[in-house]
């Protein structure tokens, strides 16, 4: 039962980050320019949509699975403090907290791995 809580939490913790990486790349122009309204380079859209598909998948199947949280949490961190940091803005305080939350969540991650229901675990044995 374990396992399967456990597979279950990291669907649920990935979901986001994979899908917002999907609508990154349909609207990838449109992306690129809220990023730059923040003043960030838009060329970071394409290591924030790597790892926004590439990472989520990883966790789900279990695989590298305490890398690819610890560099989802790393992101989370970057994301809050760059794209969220209007604390005026109840919405904006509100998404920085959601994303702090989930860094927490990949950190917990990272440090307990993925549990029996991972390529981690089997290639483990």
């Amino acid at each position: 039962m374990i396992n399967l809580i456990d597979l279950i939490g990291r669907i649920l913790i990935s979901a986001l980050f994979l899908l917002n990486g999907i609508l990154k790349i349909n609207n990838y122009d449109g992306t690129i320019g809220w990023m730059e309204s923040f003043g960030m380079p838009g060329i970071f859209i394409v290591p924030a949509i790597i790892l926004e598909v590439v990472g989520p998948i990883l966790i789900i199947i279990g695989y590298k699975t305490k890398i690819a949280a610890g560099l989802l949490s790393l992101f989370c961190i970057a994301t809050a403090s760059i794209f969220h940091n209007d604390f005026a803005d109840q919405m904006q305080f509100t998404s920085f907290l959601k994303n702090i939350a989930l860094a927490g969540g990949f950190l917990i991650l990272f440090v307990n791995g993925a549990k029996g229901f991972s390529l981690d675990n089997k290639f483990r044995k």
